[in-house]
């Protein structure tokens, strides 16, 4: 019963959400950028909610805690000063002022209105929608099993009801419904995370940071160390695909230029970074403790002579917590799959309808169409997550082979776009090429189940951007206007886009 009540009351409040939104979302502008004019608070809310969901409560803080122990820890401070304080205080300012200026309202738009290339913002905006649907499925498969160990529920069952809320908010409202429900669901986040490292450390089989620590030291002395031989590299990996690989995801960038002003965004990095700090705390508090309260018994989470290590998390919290509180984190790891789900939604279904659909038809679509539209496509992909989530792969897998495309292809061309005048066309391409070459090579050799996906993952965020700068180096520069044009606060122009 408690937990009916948990997910009714949160249901209630999305539908009055969606209620809400919809009366104030009259057009494109509205549905996709909120009007930019999202406060700091909720654009902070909304950054750490897009950042933080099943695929970390649950995949990533499952295997990575029960893996490494309280090495898992280095996660937690890249995601906090990598992945959320040096991204605002990096990104947040100049992507605000420059998308502003340039009209942008996309990723692709700014990556082709920048390096003066309509086909680069076409190549981008594919990227995005086909890459960012294996990311949305790794959400769903998180909440899946959670539902499936704690309600004895079929997990696609679950999934279902999963697309179809988040379908009709989406529908209803876009950005405006996706901010004020982060802003809310970012609350219940905290709440609920606080609440769980109580019980985690209050557990009997850890009974407190001292002992649980002593504990693991038990088990296996590695467990305790920062760093061991053979955990630098996949946690350095670790640590660059989850930090870094923000800083090229266009659903986390899109939060900098939805802010009201810049003026926002000092206030907003601090609110962001200490969200970032609880959330992840609490998720790697409860992997890495996994060990004593399910006995450091692998038999629990092995299904055909495999581990499913996607299963630790949900075997934990229904092991220690009390019932109103599994409803409360219930609720919780809902609300972080719903937002992170609605933020790759809007952000692929925008870059789809704005930058490949809307050029293609012209003048034939007005505002009102181009939002019905917008939200059709929101349908269409929360759908197709959906089914690539039915299938076997781990949420890990999904979640680096996502990211490693995603952000590997954009993070080099918008970072050195922001900041690098020299910054040429033929390097975005290089740097693009090089990033799926990586991909693609990795995931033949090893398959995208291996353990070494998310190593290749990092690789492919990190090289092309030594790529872009050597091969822009040696090939043709752009005009002095056009970097006048892009690099200079005076009067804007339109854009031939």
């Amino acid at each position: 019963m408690e937990y009916i009540i948990c997910l009714a009351v949160y249901l209630a409040i999305m539908i009055g959400v969606s209620i809400y939104s919809k009366a104030r979302t009259k057009n494109v502008d509205d549905y996709a950028l909120g009007g930019r004019s999202i406060p700091s608070w909720m654009s902070a809310f909304s950054y750490g909610t897009a950042y933080f969901s099943a695929v970390i409560l649950i995949g990533h803080a499952g295997k990575n805690g029960w893996t490494f122990g309280l090495g898992a820890f280095w996660i937690v401070i890249g995601n906090s000063l990598l992945g959320t304080y040096l991204a605002w205080k990096v990104l947040g300012t100049r992507t605000r002022e420059m998308t502003q200026r340039l009209g942008a309202a996309t990723m692709p738009q700014f990556l082709g209105i920048r390096y003066k290339d309509p086909k680069l913002k076409i190549i981008s905006s594919l990227i995005i929608f086909i890459f960012l649907v294996p990311y949305a499925a790794s959400v769903y498969k998180g909440l899946g099993y959670l539902f499936q160990i704690t309600f004895n529920m079929n997990e696609r069952v679950i999934m279902l009801i999963m697309t179809i809320i988040t379908a009709l908010y989406l529908f209803a409202g876009g950005f405006l419904a996706a901010s004020i429900a982060d802003f809310i669901q970012g609350i219940i986040m905290i709440i609920g995370v606080c609440l769980l490292i109580y019980f985690i450390l209050a557990a009997p089989e850890v009974n407190g940071i001292t002992h649980g620590i002593e504990g693991l030291n038990s088990i296996n002395p590695d467990l305790i160390k920062p760093l061991t031989k053979g955990t630098v590299l996949p946690i350095i990996s670790l640590v660059i695909m989850t930090s870094l690989g923000t800083w090229g995801l266009p659903q986390m960038v899109s939060k900098f230029y939805t802010i009201k002003s810049e003026k926002s965004i000092p206030a907003a990095k601090i609110v962001s970074t200490i969200f970032a700090v609880i959330i992840t705390t609490g998720a790697y508090t409860m992997g890495t403790m996994s060990r004593l309260i399910l006995k450091n018994d692998e038999s629990l989470f092995t299904v055909n002579g495999k581990l499913v290590y996607d299963k630790i998390v949900p075997m934990v919290i229904n092991h220690t917590l009390p019932k109103i509180v599994i409803g409360i984190l219930l609720v919780v790891i809902l609300a972080a799959s719903m937002s992170t789900l609605a933020s790759i939604v809007l952000a692929s279904s925008t870059t789809f309808v704005m930058d490949l659909i809307k050029p293609i038809t012209g003048d034939k679509l007005d505002d009102k169409k181009t939002v019905t539209l917008l939200r059709i496509c929101c349908i269409l992909f929360v759908v197709a997550a959906y089914f690539l989530a039915t299938g076997n792969s781990p949420i890990l897998s999904l979640n680096s082979l996502s990211w490693g495309v995603v952000s590997g292809c954009m993070l080099a061309p918008y970072l050195l776009g922001l900041y690098w005048k020299n910054a040429t066309k033929t390097g975005v391409y290089a740097s693009i090429i090089s990033a799926i070459l990586i991909m693609t090579g990795g995931v033949l050799k090893y398959s995208i189940n291996s353990p070494m996906i998310t190593t290749i993952s990092a690789c492919s965020m990190i090289i092309p951007i030594p790529v872009l700068y050597v091969v822009s180096l040696v090939t043709r520069l752009y005009e002095q206007a056009h970097i006048e044009y892009i690099f200079n606060k005076s009067e804007n122009m339109e854009a031939d886009l």
